[in-house]
């Protein structure tokens, strides 16, 4: 039986995660952290506070796994340094978290294309976020890199409504996937065991691991 961390649970990906970490028998409790209220699921625990890190301070029971789905845009967030504390600061915070709580297994989703030494901003963000986590120590750590999401957002964004009907016929790596299969590829990738410290899972993997 495990016993769940999960942030980014208001958003796309998380939204999904959560309602099938909430119905999976193998699971005794969930510790879901927010920055506003989720809608009432049983066996949840909630604490919100506009400052992540604050509600992550109320999470004092142990834990197993840690799933952060926390991301954002650039111009979701308002500034690079909004950015940069949404998808580097906050997904520490909540690794470390997990790590004082005796967590052993770190599930993170970043994006295709996260390099440190990248050009691009978001990509180099996205990338020093994935060198934080390994430099921590973790028993194990496992980083999905889906390619663009698609799903139903609360607020649909500009990119995605541009982009969505391209990407999807893109090949491999490149196509677009949806939220639910990276969700879904999570919670199999969890509750698989795994001799690899660290594991990389590409768009196309995390596609394959939902359709398996």
């Amino acid at each position: 039986m495990s016993r769940i961390l999960i942030t980014g649970a208001t958003g796309l990906v998380g939204g999904n995660l959560l309602r099938m970490l909430a119905v999976d028998p193998r699971i005794t409790a969930i510790a879901a952290p927010t920055r506003r209220p989720l809608a009432t699921l049983a066996g949840v625990f909630n604490p919100y506070d506009p400052q992540l890190t604050d509600a992550l301070a109320q999470v004092t029971e142990p834990v197993d796994t840690v799933f952060c789905c926390l991301g954002t845009t650039r111009r979701e967030a308002g500034s690079k340094e909004a950015f940069i504390h949404a998808d580097y600061t906050l997904v520490v915070d909540t690794a470390l978290t997990g790590l004082r709580l005796g967590a052993q297994h770190m599930l993170v989703v970043s994006s295709m294309g996260a390099n440190a030494h990248s050009p691009f901003f978001y990509n180099r963000v996205k990338g020093e976020m994935e060198n934080a986590l390994g430099e921590q120590g973790w028993t194990r750590l496992t980083i999905a890199r889906p390619s663009m999401l698609v799903g139903e957002r609360e607020k649909q964004r500009l990119s995605e409504s541009l982009f969505a009907p391209l990407f999807k016929l893109l090949p491999g790596n490149w196509k677009s996937i949806a939220a639910r299969d990276v969700a879904s590829a999570l919670l199999k990738v969890a509750f698989t065991p795994s001799a690899e410290a660290v594991t990389i899972l590409s768009s196309a993997q995390l596609r394959q691991l939902a359709d398996d």
